[in-house]
């Protein structure tokens, strides 16, 4: 009995790694590729002002793209081929709880009757009220 539970586990384990990681791992080369391409410069520069509210670098706009067109796990590859503080990833972090897997989750929310645009506003806007909100905390903290 012990033994089947061991093996059971282990087996559900893998199978959940190999999902995870073939989410994580591309978008990390993905995102560690664009970091030696001029692209990566020009989108920072672009979303600077925008992230600059949430004080984060311009390039977090990735991670946040990422995060809310596919899921979390992507936005965690994303953030690790990126050089952010602890503050930083805490930000986007909390951000994406809200908003996070904006279409999947939205398609599912409207077959469940609800108004599209209400669930956009409602998980948008709390991620940015959590974002605006942890970033001031965390600059008087920190």
């Amino acid at each position: 009995m012990l033994g089947n539970s061991i093996k059971s586990g282990l087996k559900k384990g893998f199978e959940t790694t190999w999902m995870l990681g073939k989410i994580i791992v591309p978008i990390y080369f993905f995102v560690t590729f664009l970091k030696y391409t001029p692209v990566i410069d020009w989108i920072a520069e672009v979303f600077e002002p925008l992230m600059q509210i949430f004080h984060l670098p311009g390039e977090a706009a990735i991670v946040l793209v990422i995060g809310n067109v596919s899921t979390l796990y992507g936005a965690i590859g994303a953030m690790k081929a990126m050089s952010l503080t602890p503050l930083e990833a805490t930000i986007i972090a909390i951000m994406l709880s809200f908003s996070h897997s904006l279409f999947m989750e939205t398609a599912i929310t409207k077959k469940l009757g609800m108004k599209l645009s209400n669930v956009l506003f409602i998980r948008m806007g709390l991620a940015v009220i959590a974002g605006l909100i942890v970033s001031r905390v965390g600059e008087i903290l920190w």
